[in-house]
């Protein structure tokens, strides 16, 4: 096997889950290697143009790509829409989302996508816990003591969480 090409069974699998938005896109990667959680990088990522503009869905294809090269992972998980009542907002962030699975796709890494319900069902074991209650289980998961990400971070490793655990089977 040459040396740049990664082996699975040394450095484990990579995981970039990301929690879509029109104005800041939670991520959060986790790597899991024999049963075992470790945690890569998380956070917020702000675009730059506000109000939204095509320009914005440019901002998020671009933060987007630049974020899988940076991160090199196996699989991109982004959460699925579940309906709001605000139609508004649903349809700018299903555009969002569009444009996440766009910059994964064009660069040939899996994609899984899951609703908010089956994240929190596999983080927590509760398909309706409250982000607390996630926020605890993937501390547990991550071997981390107090960990306060963002909402939007936490959800994305969540998501994350789950493509790696949904995976194996």
């Amino acid at each position: 096997m040459p040396n740049n090409q990664k082996n699975n069974d040394d450095i484990g699998r990579i995981f970039l889950g990301i929690d879509p938005g029109t104005h800041r896109l939670g991520y959060g990667a986790v790597v899991f290697k024999r049963g075992k959680f470790g945690l890569i990088k998380q956070g917020v990522l702000e675009i730059k143009n506000k109000g939204y503009t095509p320009g914005q869905l440019i901002d998020i294809y671009d933060t987007v790509s630049s974020l899988i090269d940076e991160i090199s992972p196996d699989e991109v998980a982004v959460e699925k829409l579940f309906f709001s009542k605000n139609q508004t907002t649903a349809m700018t962030v299903a555009e969002a989302r569009g444009v996440i699975l766009l910059a994964a796709a064009k660069k040939s890494i899996k994609i899984s996508e899951f609703t908010p319900n089956t994240v929190k069902q596999s983080v927590s074991g509760y398909g309706s816990a409250d982000k607390k209650s996630v926020l605890k289980m993937i501390s547990i998961i991550l071997g981390l003591k107090d960990f306060k990400p963002i909402d939007d971070a936490s959800d994305a490793l969540a998501i994350a969480i789950t493509a790696a655990l949904l995976g194996r089977y």
